[in-house]
């Protein structure tokens, strides 16, 4: 890894999973590593219950605007992690895939996020600890 590893999460509308994926990775690593997000098929805005359950936990998302995936995205990041987009992510050589098997939140209330909201913590902390851990 890059001192300063650079991250891509995907998923198809970029209103969700990823988005959530996203503001963990930036709120609990900081500058240590470049984040992005997209998704195949981009929504016009972000899931409203994946927005209220991530300003539970303190975190704002409200501002967020779906993005959708480049190629160049991808080329500019060392891990990119899929969830649940397909064969939609073009694959370099060189570059770390991953896809993460979680449940979609569309269409889905507050009390539905909460778990996949919690899973997606659970990872990015383990994401951290393998490319960017504290120097503290």
């Amino acid at each position: 890894m890059p001192e300063k590893p650079s991250v891509l999460f995907v998923c198809v509308h970029n209103a969700g999973r990823s988005q959530m994926a996203a503001a963990w990775l930036t709120h609990l690593a900081g500058d240590r590593v470049e984040v992005r997000s997209a998704g195949s098929a981009p929504a016009d805005t972000v899931n409203p219950a994946v927005v209220e359950a991530m300003r539970e936990v303190g975190i704002d998302i409200a501002a967020r605007t779906p993005k959708i995936l480049t190629v160049e995205a991808v080329q500019a990041s060392d891990v990119c992690i899929t969830m649940g987009c397909g064969d939609a992510c073009p694959v370099f050589p060189g570059k770390r895939y991953l896809d993460w098997k979680l449940e979609d939140p569309a269409g889905q209330g507050v009390d539905a996020v909460r778990p996949i909201r919690d899973e997606i913590k659970s990872r990015i902390e383990g994401l951290i600890a393998e490319i960017a851990p504290s120097s503290r």
